[in-house]
């Protein structure tokens, strides 16, 4: 409000007006501050197919799809997508997966998220070598 009377006090156009407010209206909602309520897109991923994907990243899909048996205890554990760059669906809907990074003590960064009812026919599955910083989705490769 302060800024509005100031403005009317100082003389400044209405064009000028509405091009600030415009301005500061655009900031706000880039920032948040203004949302109407829609959701949020999620960037488009990069892909990958299955057959570009490390021996062991194509060795947890198999794995995957066979329903185990998995080398790691949380393999199979809801993932929660809590960074957003999934496309959003239902908590429940994301399960993630070990990938094995050879010479690693831990199980390292490597993991393979796959979505979709049941888990051993999922819709979709994304990797990832940076523990969740970036995904590619995969493309699955028909059998021939």
């Amino acid at each position: 409000m302060f800024l509005l009377s100031w403005l009317a006090r100082s003389g400044a156009s209405a064009a000028a007006t509405a091009l600030l407010l415009t301005g500061l209206a655009g900031g706000a909602q880039a920032k948040g501050g203004l949302s109407d309520g829609a959701s949020t897109a999620t960037p488009a991923l990069a892909e990958i197919s299955l057959s570009e994907l490390p021996a062991p990243a194509q060795e947890t899909h198999r794995l995957v799809h066979a329903g185990g048996p998995f080398p790691y205890a949380k393999d199979g554990v809801v993932f929660g997508n809590r960074e957003r760059l999934l496309p959003r669906k239902s908590r429940g809907f994301y399960r993630e997966y070990t990938v094995k990074t050879p010479g690693a003590r831990t199980r390292g960064a490597r993991r393979l998220i796959c979505g979709g009812t049941p888990p051993t026919a999922p819709e979709v599955c994304y990797y990832t070598d940076d523990h969740y910083a970036s995904f590619k989705r995969v493309r699955a490769e028909a059998a021939r």
